[in-house]
């Protein structure tokens, strides 16, 4: 039987031109160039805005990569799934028609530098591995708990 692929949306959020703030669109291209995803669109979201609901709402899997401040050190990640991801930051809420995807993932890093001009800072740049392949994982992840669902299968065996 063949699995069911389901819509996944990365989206990368963040101001390119700004030094570590943009580590979400750095995140996301590392993970399109290193990680073979497919049925996956990608799309580098600047300062999101009410223009992203209908792309928001045909997904099944959507993840967000975006820098924060944590009060950690520079180039920590921070993974934020489901029920802790409020969508309500990013967009208007109400424009998706209650039509929101079946799991949600939130992966911020920590800048270091911050402020218009500059690059990537070389802290920032080693932690986009490992925020790409956390990301990988949980679409791959989820993309074999709805294969399991959609066969009729309630739960996994004991052993693999």
């Amino acid at each position: 039987m063949q699995p069911i692929m389901t819509k996944t949306l990365v989206l990368a959020v963040g101001d390119v031109s700004s030094a570590d703030e943009s580590a979400g669109a750095h995140a996301m291209r590392y993970l399109k160039d290193h990680y073979d995803l497919p049925d996956t669109a990608y799309l580098d979201a600047g300062t999101p805005s009410v223009t992203l609901a209908a792309e928001i709402a045909a997904a099944d899997i959507l993840i967000v990569f975006n820098t924060a401040q944590l009060d950690a050190d520079p180039g920590t990640i921070r993974i934020f799934e489901d029920d802790d991801v409020d969508l309500a930051d990013l967009i208007e809420v109400d424009r998706l028609d209650n039509k929101l995807p079946t799991h949600c993932a939130l992966i911020s890093i920590q800048p270091g530098q911050t402020g218009s001009g500059g690059s990537l800072s070389e802290t920032v740049r080693r932690s986009l591995p490992k925020a790409a392949g956390n990301a990988a994982t949980l679409i791959q992840r989820w993309r074999r708990s709805e294969s399991v669902f959609s066969t009729g299968l309630h739960s996994l065996p004991n052993s693999v």
